[in-house]
Order: structure tokens, then sequence, then C-alpha cells
């Protein structure tokens, strides 16, 4: 079993979309999926994927109400089994140590081809914990710098982590490093490479084997939501970021378009994989889901380096394809080249008179406001 652990480093950058229609993409390709939500302070995968609220979950196995496999839930997609999470039981997204080793053991037990993870958002430690059970866990940002940071911040702290886990206590490693956590702004300032090198010389068995950790360590990273091909290279910065101060090698999976037909599929309660397959997004998908089948025959080693050069070639030809419905238009004759230009230019001049009225509106609200009317 492969486990897939998808994180974020902030919400809101298309995670739990990712996870659902991932699910559904490697179920169609034959593959045995049970998909969980680990989002436990914010648990709604449900919805992605048009299951109905859940009665079992997490939460009722972590307060002992139900057994573990009672809470794996059939679907209605093809290979694909569900476990939900649970928003309203008080303390579940801080799980007691206990609680974390208990469900841990559970996933590791899973009888699956495939077991993915939507974790919470953020660097709480039991995210960092359950993205640390596989070396090729999948981190999803977006081109805002808000996100392209929290991603890269996601990774240092996934490190720092990694670290800790390998230094066990009373080593002199875990002496030194428990001495710079007092200290917690020159340890974030530190090169990870640098620091241990520092640590080599005081415990280099202790050094060694965290190297040999690191190097296994291969995150995959997804760069959604993006507009233009030219939004890919932010990939390309967490890259670098990673490589220079974390000597850490990350792989590219791919990018994803931003698209309006996501909204529409989640309305209709369906994965847009399912709702429109054949759209750019949909692709993306399923284009990603293709690698994650090849990587179970291709060594972990491989394709680092050449994959973000890959992502940069999909999104040039992405971008074509989500471009080429204009050239429809024009090329059936539905509209003119003249028509077109003309069609954009009203659009613009639309927009432009509604921001005039908005401005306007907020103008009156604000005089209404001071001059003590109450709404």
């Amino acid at each position: 079993m492969q486990i897939i652990p998808v994180a974020s480093g902030k919400g809101g950058v298309g995670k739990s979309l990712l996870s659902a229609n991932l699910a559904v993409a490697l179920g169609k390709a034959g593959k045995s999926v049970v998909l969980a939500d680990l989002d436990l302070g914010a648990s709604n995968l449900h919805l992605a994927i048009g299951q109905s609220s859940p009665k079992l979950g997490i939460g009722t196995f972590i307060t002992g109400e139900t057994k573990f496999e009672d809470i794996i839930q059939p679907t209605d997609y093809q290979n694909v089994q569900f476990i939900a999470g649970d928003s309203e039981i008080p303390g579940l997204s801080s799980l007691k140590f206990a609680q974390k080793n208990a469900l841990i053991k559970k996933f590791q037990a899973v009888n699956a081809d495939y077991l993915i993870l939507d974790l919470g958002a953020g660097t709480h430690l039991t995210i960092l914990d359950l993205f640390l059970l596989s070396p090729q866990g999948i981190i999803v940002t977006a081109p805002m710098p808000t996100a392209t940071i929290n991603g890269y911040l996601f990774l240092k702290n996934a490190v720092f982590r990694l670290m800790a886990a390998t230094f066990k206590k009373g080593t002199k490693a875990s002496d030194y490093l428990n001495r710079l956590k007092n200290d917690s702004a020159s340890l974030q300032r530190l090169y990870i490479p640098k620091l241990i090198e520092t640590i080599a010389e005081i415990d280099s068995e202790n050094a060694e084997r965290f190297k040999a950790r690191l190097k296994k360590f291969r995150p995959r990273l997804i760069m959604n939501m993006i507009e233009e091909p030219k939004d890919a290279d932010k990939a390309q910065k967490i890259r670098r970021s990673c490589q220079q101060y974390l000597g850490l090698e990350v792989e590219s999976l791919g990018v994803m378009y931003r698209d309006s037909m996501q909204d529409k599929a989640l309305s209709s309660r369906l994965p847009v994989s399912v709702y429109k397959p054949g759209s750019v997004l949909s692709q993306a998908i399923f284009r990603i889901a293709e690698k994650i089948l090849q990587s179970e025959t291709i060594a972990f080693s491989d394709g680092g380096a050449d994959s973000f050069d890959i992502a940069t070639e999909e999104a040039n030809e992405d971008f074509t394809a989500k471009m080429s419905f204009v050239e429809d238009l024009v090329g059936a004759g539905a509209l003119s080249v003249t028509e077109l230009g003309e069609l954009v230019k009203q659009q613009q001049y639309e927009l432009t008179q509604l921001k005039k009225e908005n401005t306007l509106l907020k103008s009156k609200i604000v005089k209404a406001a001071q001059a003590g009317y109450k709404f």
C-alpha cells in the first residue's frame, strides 16, 4: 500500500479538491483506494465526493463509539472507499499522543493500493506526523505569495519534525537541538545543511542517520490555481529554497489551472473529474494520477530534477487547451475576430460602469453613516 498524505501550508488552495478527485482517478485506473478526511477541525471532504453527512468517522473511532473497520464506508465511485472526519467533537483537531498513534497503526494496516490522507492546513505536530507517514507526501500550493511562502514553511517544519524524530532523547544531537529550541529565532534562521554539519561534529552517527532519512524524503509539489503558464515558475522558487536552505529535494507532480467548472461540480456534489472529465482541470488531475501510478515502478530517487521542466511544458499545453474554445468560436463562424474584439470591449465597458456604480454607492453609504442614518 502507498500512503499519500495531502497537505498545504494554508487553506483554500485546493487540497481537498485534489484529494477527492485523485481518489476517483486512481479508482478508475483499477486501484483500490481509501480516502480519509483528516482535516479534523473542519471536516467537509464528504461534500466534494457527494457523500451524505456522515454518522461514523474518525471522531466516533477516537471516542471509542465504533471500530475502525466500521468507519470505512463505500462510495458511489469505482474502487473508492471513504473515511469521514468529524468537526463536531471538541478537541478532535489536536489528538492526544495515544490517539494519534492508534490512528496511525490503523492507517498502516488498511487493505488498499492507496490510502489518501486529506490533512488539515497548517503545521500542527499531528499534521506533520501524518504527513511524514510517507516520504512522498503531496504539498498543494498556489501562485499567490502567501501560499508559496506557507508551502515552503510547511516543508521546513516537516524537516525539523523529521530531525526531532531521528534524534532520540538523550543523544548529543537531541540535546544540542533542544538547546537551540530555546532560541527559536536563531533556529529558524539556520540553514539545515549547516546545522547538520555542526551536529556531525558532536554526534556523527545521528547526523548520518538524519542525512539518510532526508535523502529518502521526497515530497511532491502541485501548483494549483494558476492563470497562465508563467505561474508554474513559482514552483521553481519553492524548489530552489528547499535545496538551498533545507537540503531537501522536491519533485513536481504538475500544475492545475483555476477553473470555474470546479464550483459547478461542487454545487452538483460531484468531483469535477466526474462532472466534466474533459475539462482542463480534470485532465490535469488524471495526468497527476498517472504519474503516481508510474511511481510504483520508477525509483523514487529518479525524476526530481526534470519534473519541474515537465510541469512547465504541461502548463503551456493546458493554457493552449484552455484558450482553444476561443479559436473554436472563431473557426466555427459563431464569432468573427472583429465581433470577438467588440465583445471584449463591451464587457470591459460594462465592468468599468459597474465599478463606477459601486464606488458611488459606497460613497452614499459612507455619507449616510456619517449623517447618523441607521440602516
